[in-house]
């Protein structure tokens, strides 16, 4: 699933919307039953208002009904990793998954959640 998971990513970047930054993400999560959402960055003239590909993804996968994942991978030109944003949503809904970073040359670097945000503020520290 790996692969499918990435590929998807890969594939999302088309469907990007990055005409201020020319920096286009592609994001797909794996849900526990095995499917795969995706997700694009999409940004706005009011550059507060775009939205990440990776919050795109699961707000998708969220959005068709499913609360489990497994994994998300990102893609992106030089491997860039998810923004502060992101890892703590990621964090929120998808708790410590795996999270796969692909590169336009066909790099892959595995990584979790957990790694990505340390010591990560979650709901169970709220009263």
């Amino acid at each position: 699933m790996k692969d499918s998971v990435v590929k998807e990513a890969m594939a999302m970047r088309k469907q990007a919307v990055a005409p201020y930054s020319n920096y286009t993400v592609g994001a797909a999560v794996l849900t526990k039953s095995g499917e795969i959402i995706g997700g694009c960055n999409v940004e706005s003239s009011s550059y507060g208002l775009t939205c990440c590909a990776e919050r795109i993804a699961i707000y998708n996968a969220l959005s068709a009904g499913h609360k489990k994942f497994n994994a998300l991978a990102v893609a992106t030109a030089n491997g860039g990793k998810p923004c502060g944003a992101c890892r703590q949503v990621i964090w929120d809904i998808c708790g410590d998954i795996t999270i796969y970073i692909a590169d336009g040359n066909g790099n892959l670097f595995e990584t979790t959640s957990a790694d990505l945000l340390p010591d990560a503020f979650g709901e169970d520290m709220l009263p």
